[in-house]
């Protein structure tokens, strides 16, 4: 690979992704599936996103958010997926230094904004059984679009971080990302330079995000809990739960996941298990976020036979 000069302290203009294996038959499989998993990915995606824009029966902030969250699913699996499919049908696959950064960036504002949107639907189920009288005033346009905002504006600003952390590391070894795709903790692992700073910053404003997130997710469903459980109508109850189930099994997923990832200690797992969870939690959960939508809403699936008929 290119370097901005020559010796032992000069900076790399690009990485090899080493990807996910060398056996070139199972690279051939994989590239299938992926590429399987993909399309239905983006189709899946665009269909809610196109079904709850067109349809009046889903005009309310829940639908509005799980609209926005079929948006990052869809830009959180195109950040890495693309590249990750070119890496199965080539022998080296490079990717330029500024790339990098944009994908790393990519992954982060995606990613972030998809923690921010599960905790605002958290929190808009929160209102909506624990306080439907209100649910008009404290879920109004303003609100929801405030929690927008904030979900985007979280996510760009730990993308920024990231990105400017990823620039303040030198690179004058070997280039090689044992990864399919650029993420911080290999790339680290490739400094050649004092990583203090970047590593605590970066696990700062991820850690925060998590943290709070988790947070509103976790204080949200205990009062929805104690909401239900008070409820003296079963039918009540059951109803209760049923609009919470998709929500809760898409958080479980999502923040299961990471919890491996960013949690859990290193000596624990190895990169292969680390790539193996990366690929469930980037690729696979994308595409199952609107399965779970549509196959436990009842709202979604009367929306789509009407549209279709």
């Amino acid at each position: 690979m290119d370097s901005l000069g020559h010796g032992n302290n000069t900076a790399m203009t690009g990485f090899i992704l080493l990807g996910l294996t060398n056996d070139p038959v199972l690279r051939i499989i994989l590239f299938t599936i992926i590429l399987c998993i993909y399309l239905v990915t983006i189709c899946g995606n665009l269909s809610t996103i196109i079904l709850i824009r067109i349809s009046s029966q889903l005009n309310h902030p829940m639908y509005y958010f799980l609209s926005h969250l079929a948006f990052a699913d869809i830009g959180y699996s195109s950040s890495v997926t693309p590249n990750m499919l070119v890496n199965f049908l080539v022998e080296t696959n490079t990717i330029s230094y500024p790339g990098c950064a944009l994908q790393l960036g990519s992954v982060v504002f995606f990613g972030s904004s998809e923690c921010f949107l599960l905790a605002a639907m958290a929190y808009d189920r929160f209102v909506a059984i624990c306080s439907p009288l209100l649910y008009s005033t404290k879920m109004s346009t303003q609100v929801y679009v405030q929690l927008l905002t904030l979900a985007y504006a979280a996510g760009f600003l730990n993308a920024c971080s990231f990105t400017i952390c990823f620039y303040f590391l030198l690179f004058c070894g070997p280039n090689q990302v044992n990864h399919f795709f650029c993420d911080f903790a290999p790339l680290v692992e490739l400094s050649c330079s004092d990583i203090s700073i970047p590593a605590v910053v970066t696990s700062f404003t991820a850690g925060s995000i998590i943290v709070v997130t988790v947070t509103v997710i976790a204080v949200s469903y205990v009062y929805i809990l104690i909401t239900i459980l008070r409820m003296h109508s079963t039918e009540g109850r059951h109803k209760a739960f049923s609009t919470c189930t998709s929500h809760l099994t898409a958080v479980t997923l999502f923040y299961g996941t990471i919890t491996f990832i960013y949690v859990m200690p290193k000596s624990s797992y190895s990169t292969d298990q680390n790539k193996v969870v990366s690929v469930f939690y980037m690729v696979v959960i994308p595409m199952l976020n609107p399965l779970i939508y549509s196959l436990r809403n009842n709202e979604i699936k009367g929306a789509l036979k009407r549209e279709l008929c």
